[in-house]
């Protein structure tokens, strides 16, 4: 009987151990294409996650930093973070939702050019012309 129940424990131990591995397999498993999706995060025209200059109509310049998480931060003038959310591409365009109560906003963009400058366009209001600086 003292043979069955250490014979029973063993089993019981070396299963737990087997579904403990399993886990860290498919943890380990899990990691790289969680990785593989932010780092594979593009706009709308393919241009990567970082810093973009944002020049409006008007002359103003600001910087937006789109992150490999689908965050985003726009700077202003001053450096100063002025908005914060969430981005992601949406019917073809690169959408912003911010934080708060601000509505989404959706651009659609052009091509880089060799220098990596492009228009947006938003649904609503005047073209931007952005341009990666990091």
């Amino acid at each position: 009987m003292k043979k069955l129940i250490v014979i029973a424990a063993l089993g019981l131990g070396l299963a737990a151990c087997n579904n403990s591995a399993s886990d860290d397999t498919a943890t380990a498993e899990a990691t790289p294409a969680a990785a593989e999706t932010a780092a594979a995060m593009t706009s709308a025209n393919g241009s990567p996650p970082g810093v973009y200059e944002v020049t409006a109509k008007d002359g103003t310049v600001t910087q937006t930093e789109l992150m490999a998480d689908g965050t985003y931060a726009d700077h202003g003038a001053d450096g100063a973070v002025t908005a914060t959310g969430k981005w992601s591409v949406v019917d073809g365009k690169t959408c912003f939702d911010p934080e708060g109560d601000a509505a989404t906003a959706c651009y659609t963009e052009s091509a880089p050019d060799a220098e990596g400058k492009f228009t947006a366009t938003p649904d609503e209001g005047d073209a931007v012309t952005v341009r990666s600086v990091g």
